[in-house]
């Protein structure tokens, strides 16, 4: 039962907001635009990953320096999410992984660039629920790895390793520059894609931002500075979907959790998160399914955060899918 604190108290919350969710027109921009920074902020220390972020990368970031002579081949990656422990085993449910390959024909050096979670999926996925906090707290940042070398194996086993275009030096000196302002503006990781239904005039309510559209944001960008580009095969990326009604928007940390009059609403919020906290028991784990279900399928009901705010989505079926949908080439 909706309480009438909760609504009173989200109208006038819905007011105080209105100006910067709506449009000239005062409609709401669907999808919702996602939110750049100046600048990528350090991690939290509270954050730590079970395997560290970029471990053979420049650890600023850097990428080497092409000469303006060279020609460079750029390769389609793509593999198992979690391949080098699970095998092909995620990639028999289509959860893929993606990446881009170069191969400079002057030096014969290669190298891989990919766009992934700082601390690893879950903790991108769901916040923590810290005792001292009353906001969940998130570790919620990815970002753009540049590391030299291709591991043949690892890419070509169970997955995709295939050239797709060429480019010339000057022009890859051009997509670094572009990578490392994207990487320092884009900084949060996003899993969900949220739409109205599966079907193909669906309205896209939230895009995700993860591995896949940093490549795709890479490829655009390439066929933008001159490269054709194209595969022999079709090219499918893994797409996990929320599926909704018309969302809700809420309000950021201080607005939500700040502010007494939204109490209940706060204390939902932290409620829903429980049952998908991090580092569980199998037995936890259980219970937390069976309250999952509960709160998604029957309450109809799931909190996005996203652009660091909350959103409330009111869930139909099919609720939650995963696909492996076809994103041709630009």
């Amino acid at each position: 039962m909706v309480r009438l604190d909760f609504v009173l108290a989200l109208n006038l919350l819905l007011c105080l907001h209105g100006a910067a969710r709506f449009g000239d027109r005062g409609r709401q921009q669907w999808p919702v635009p996602y939110r750049r920074f100046d600048r990528r902020p350090p991690a939290d220390s509270y954050c730590e990953a079970l395997y560290p972020f970029c471990p053979t990368g420049d650890r600023d970031g850097r990428i080497p320096y092409m000469r303006d002579t060279d020609v460079i081949s750029i390769y389609r990656l793509q593999t198992p999410v979690w391949e080098f422990k699970f095998g092909d085993l995620l990639g028999k449910f289509h959860i893929m992984h993606d990446a881009v390959g170069f191969s400079s024909s002057e030096t014969a050096a290669n190298y891989t660039m990919e766009w992934y979670e700082l601390f690893q999926l879950g903790n991108c996925t769901f916040p923590h629920l810290r005792p001292e906090l009353h906001p969940p707290f998130w570790c919620n940042q990815g970002a753009a790895c540049f590391y030299q070398g291709i591991d043949d194996l690892h890419w070509s086993q169970n997955g995709t390793l295939e050239k797709i275009g060429e480019i010339t030096g000057s022009k890859f000196n051009d997509l670094a520059k572009w990578v490392q302002d994207d990487n320092r503006t884009g900084i949060y990781y996003e899993t969900w894609a949220v739409r109205s239904d599966p079907g193909p005039n669906a309205t896209v309510w939230f895009e995700s931002y993860d591995c896949s559209q940093f490549v795709h944001r890479t490829y655009r960008k390439l066929k933008e500075l001159g490269a054709k580009l194209s595969s022999p095969s079709q090219t499918n990326y893994t797409k996990i979907y929320l599926y909704s009604g018309e969302p809700t928007y809420l309000g950021n940390d201080s607005a939500i959790f700040g502010q007494p009059a939204l109490k209940n609403l706060a204390l939902d919020i932290r409620s829903f998160y429980h049952t998908f906290r991090p580092h569980q028991s199998v037995l936890d784990f259980a219970v937390s399914l069976l309250e999952a279900y509960k709160k998604v399928v029957l309450d109809k009901s799931f909190y996005l955060y996203y652009n660091f705010e909350y959103w409330h989505l009111p869930m139909k079926p099919p609720y939650v899918q995963i696909t492996y949908e076809e994103v041709p080439l630009p």
